[in-house]
């Protein structure tokens, strides 16, 4: 028997996401684990209330989410893999924990975008916070890096 009986695949639909929604249906597959799919949308810069934020109505954002969840749901089916969606608004540091305990996951599979000393500092980033506040595995999806990855990383 498998230690990972049921897998929780955090996707944003970035191309970190889709790697690590890849990697993690390859694993699920390979252990026929039970598959649940997370996207969060991150509503830090909506309680800001920026120009730029007020402009575009809630709703919409919403909706863009969830279409976005669908579309992680409908790349797992292709392969023949049975997942349960969640949606959450809120900072994805916080309802990843929360899902991983509420469902009683063993592994959570999310992807890693590399960022410059500078650039976690300037954003506020505690990626590290994570590994903090679960009590399960996290298998973090790197992906191959592209020329412009390369770039950025070699500056």
């Amino acid at each position: 028997m498998s230690a990972f009986r049921c897998i929780l695949l955090c996707y944003d639909g970035t191309r970190e996401g889709q790697h690590a929604l890849k990697d993690g249906a390859a694993l699920a597959q390979d252990l026929a684990a039970e598959v649940h799919v997370l996207s969060v949308i991150n509503n830090a810069i909506w309680a800001q209330g920026t120009d730029i934020t007020s402009a575009i109505p809630a709703d919409v954002v919403t909706e863009s989410a969830r279409s976005l969840l669908d579309e992680g749901l409908k790349r797992l089916g292709a392969h023949g893999i049975r997942a349960t969606g969640h949606f959450a608004l809120g900072d994805p540091l916080d309802q990843i924990p929360f899902f991983a305990n509420d469902l009683k996951v063993d592994l959570i599979v999310v992807g890693h975008r590399h960022t410059s000393r500078l650039a976690r500092w300037w954003g506020g980033r505690n990626d590290g916070r994570l590994l903090d506040h679960v009590s399960c595995s996290v298998l973090v999806a790197m992906g191959p890096e592209t020329d412009a990855d390369e770039a950025v990383v070699g500056t």
